[in-house]
């Protein structure tokens, strides 16, 4: 629903446990009476019993109706549905002989209910609610009726096998609304963990990006510096080709790097605009992978592209094409720990994702647990942030990174839903 992600998940599982328990209990309280009063013929008071089953019968459809709604449940919610099934229960015990009734038990279904979901002070007030009414009727309440047949058993009897019944219903009740209630809240706990290594992650990635910014600021004068010597020194040592080859080479390296500076500039511009690139997902591939050969001429990339997909149009948010970047790289590395230059980039479209998958020809992932830890690196010489950005990258465009192994290596696959980063 909407409003789960705003508030806690396992308020919400509460109120839609209750919802189903409330039918149960309808259902049962509808056969009990109805069996009381028709095949065992006791003289119960029929009418105030279904007209409380009814009542409980339209606040469950106005139950079921709120559970559907935008706005977040509150606690406060959660305890007026408790107090409500409540009194109820309490009504009809009150025409069925009260405290004497064995279903009397029931009252502690809601506080069980409450105690694994609500805090404390909501507890108290639910137990505070079932010990009033379980007292109320301890001294005001109508009679169980006497068989009217001959042949019935006793009313001790019938006690005993109504106690019978009322545990198997509440051991059932209780060890599945319970059970299921429980694996919500595990759930939450495990959604929490992972905001709070997402943040985390996300507090190294942006200090990295600080020193990144400030790195860059500096290494801007001496790069400039060696941009204006480097031809002085070529002029210089005209005469000597071996030289002047690599002064050349050197000259080119230092424009390489005050190009890469320039594009963190405009790529921090970029990200400040929102402003997203449209571009076809073939110019962007083939953008991607222009630059990819530049920073690594010696990778043999192979990409099968389908037309249909090449033509949908992107609206290319800034971080992308440095994810994709990142993965390439990482598969260069780990093909050239098996002396193999082969890179495969395979892009397709299943349903409303679009899927970027990256394969290397190296010996494929060693360890089962989280591959995209920020400083973590299964190369000797990585720094460990690559996976990490890419994840990052896909996570705030509302897609998912999955790394897995084939039979020749590894893939990594970049899933991004086309609703955020296609036109519409």
């Amino acid at each position: 629903m909407p409003h789960r992600s705003t508030q806690r998940i396992g308020l919400f599982a509460l109120t839609r446990t209750l919802a189903w328990l409330r039918i149960c209990a309808i259902a049962g309280q509808s056969a009990a009476v109805l069996v009381c009063a028709w095949w065992m013929q006791l003289a119960i008071p029929l009418l105030p019993l279904l007209l409380g089953i009814g009542l409980l019968a339209v606040f469950s459809v106005f139950a079921a109706w709120r559970l559907t709604q935008p706005w977040p449940l509150r606690e406060w919610e959660a305890v007026g549905h408790i107090a409500f099934d409540t009194l109820v229960l309490g009504y009809l015990l009150y025409f069925t002989g009260g405290a004497s009734n064995p279903f009397i038990t029931l009252l502690l279904v809601p506080i069980a209910l409450s105690a694994a979901a609500l805090p404390g002070r909501a507890v108290l007030t639910v137990a505070a609610l079932a010990g009033v009414a379980y007292v109320s009727l301890l001294y005001s309440y109508v009679p169980l009726p006497l068989p009217m047949a001959a042949d019935s058993p006793s009313r001790f009897t019938l006690h005993v096998v109504g106690m019978g019944v009322n545990f198997v219903i509440m051991a059932l009740l209780l060890s599945f609304f319970i059970s299921r209630l429980a694996h919500v809240l595990r759930l939450q706990q495990l959604e929490v963990q992972r905001v709070r290594e997402r943040a985390l992650r996300d507090e190294g990635i942006l200090a990295i990006a600080t020193q990144a910014a400030g790195a860059a600021h500096e290494l801007n004068t001496p790069l400039s510096t060696m941009r204006t010597l480097l031809p002085e020194l070529r002029r210089e040592h005209a005469d000597d080709e071996t030289l002047a080859e690599d002064l050349a080479l050197l000259e080119s390296q230092v424009d390489r790097c005050r190009t890469i500076l320039r594009e963190m500039v405009a790529f921090g511009k970029a990200q400040l605009s929102q402003e997203p690139e449209r571009l076809t997902v073939a110019v962007f591939i083939h953008g991607c992978l222009e630059r990819f050969q530049l920073l690594r001429p010696e990778a043999e990339v192979t990409l099968p592209l389908d037309e249909d997909v090449a033509r949908i149009v992107l609206r290319t948010p800034p971080g992308l094409r440095h994810a994709l970047l990142n993965l390439l790289n990482n598969a260069a590395d780990a093909s050239a720990i098996n002396h193999s230059n082969a890179v495969a980039l395979h892009v397709s479209r299943d349903g409303e994702w679009l899927q970027l998958s990256v394969r290397d020809h190296g010996p494929g992932f060693d360890t089962e647990g989280e591959l995209t830890l920020l400083g973590y690196s299964q190369k000797q010489t990585g720094l460990g942030i690559g996976l990490a950005l890419a994840e990052a990258t896909a996570e705030r465009l509302n897609g998912e990174l999955i790394a897995s192994n084939t039979a020749r290596g590894a893939e990594v696959c970049l899933r991004l839903p086309l609703a955020v980063i296609a036109e519409r």
